[in-house]
């Protein structure tokens, strides 16, 4: 009787994984993150674990962390096979989370997953992060990256991000300074940010070959792949001059659940809404979708990315800064003794 042969040996890459396209692209990496190191980072990419100090720095500091991904939005950048951008995404829907409780962010880590490591890629993707890093002013000091076949298709891959800043405590911005008569200022955002690409691919998959649809001054393609605006620099200029009373990121629930989460019990936020115009981009997808006003509001950020709020002897002076930083704030709203913690003007 014939004994049967032994298969032959196998290696890591006969499953999918290939060591050597790790290694080339850590290497690849190593000057991205350079261009974000700051003062402070003692051991960044290579390591097991990236160092940090912050001796000198504070008096008193307050770690302030924050982690997020990019959600759906991730598809269309995989169906248009466009990646540059997408990084600086990444670092915004966790640098624009932590700043808003007054933190400096010090450090990005990021977690990069693949069916299949394209190294070129990747590095393109990874290449963005660095560019958020550096208008964040934070550190990109380490990451992850996981080649895992059969959890991913060939051609797909997911990013989450960890990012750390510090605050000194008693210039935390908690909303505990909130008070009726403050001022609601307002930031526009780049278009949908990351939020509400769920409902965006339903309505791109009903309206059919619409991508290279000029939707105001740009191709729609270009309008939904647009980063989310990074609003750190000027946001910490603010602080620095002036007591700003809360800051609410304008995510996934849109205004109405987003600003109630820096609203102590007893107030309300009042938001004006003849005080903005929608980007084109937003009744395009109302339309494109029969999406009632309502749902519109409870989705996207519909034109605002982030809320600032100050005292009303200061909202002349906080919207000077912010222009002087480059942003275009407004008046969205006041602050209101009584019931419910959001309601329209």
């Amino acid at each position: 009787m014939t004994k049967p042969k032994n298969p032959a040996p196998l290696t890591y890459r006969d499953a999918g994984v290939d060591i050597d396209a790790g290694d080339a692209l850590v290497e690849a990496l190593k000057p991205i993150a350079a261009r974000t190191s700051r003062p402070g980072v003692l051991a960044g990419l290579g390591g097991f674990g990236a160092l940090f100090a912050l001796a000198g720095r504070y008096r008193d500091p307050v770690l302030v962390s924050g982690t997020d991904g990019v959600g759906t939005k991730l598809l269309l950048a995989i169906a248009l096979d466009r990646h540059d951008d997408i990084g600086v995404d990444l670092v915004a829907m966790c640098a624009n989370d932590i700043v808003v409780q007054g933190a400096e962010p010090l450090f990005f880590l990021d977690y990069f997953a693949s069916g299949r490591l394209d190294v070129d890629k990747a590095r393109r993707i990874i290449a963005g992060i660095g560019r958020g890093c550096e208008l964040a002013g934070a550190a990109l000091v380490g990451g992850e990256t996981a080649e895992m076949p059969g959890m991913y298709g060939a051609d797909d891959y997911d990013l989450a991000g960890f990012c750390v800043g510090a605050v000194e405590r008693d210039r935390l911005v908690d909303g505990s300074r909130v008070a009726a008569g403050d001022i609601i200022l307002a930031l526009p955002s780049s278009g949908p940010h990351s939020n509400g690409y769920s409902l965006i691919r339903r309505i791109l998959e009903r309206q059919g070959d619409c991508l290279n649809t000029r939707v105001g001054d740009a191709a729609l393609a270009d309008i939904l792949l647009k980063p989310t605006r990074i609003y750190v620099k000027a946001l910490l200029a603010l602080h620095a001059s002036l007591a700003i009373h809360a800051m609410a990121h304008i995510t996934g629930g849109g205004l109405p659940g987003n600003v109630p989460r820096v609203i102590p019990a007893g107030l309300r936020a009042v938001i004006d809404r003849s005080s903005w115009q929608w980007p084109p981009v937003f009744s395009w997808l109302q339309q494109g979708g029969d999406i009632a006003e309502d749902e519109m509001y409870s989705t996207f950020n519909c034109g605002i990315g982030m809320v600032v709020i100050v005292a009303p002897q200061d909202a002349a002076r906080a919207q000077a800064i912010l222009r002087e930083q480059g942003e275009q704030p407004f008046v969205a709203g006041r602050v209101d003794a009584g019931p419910g913690e959001f309601a329209w003007a």
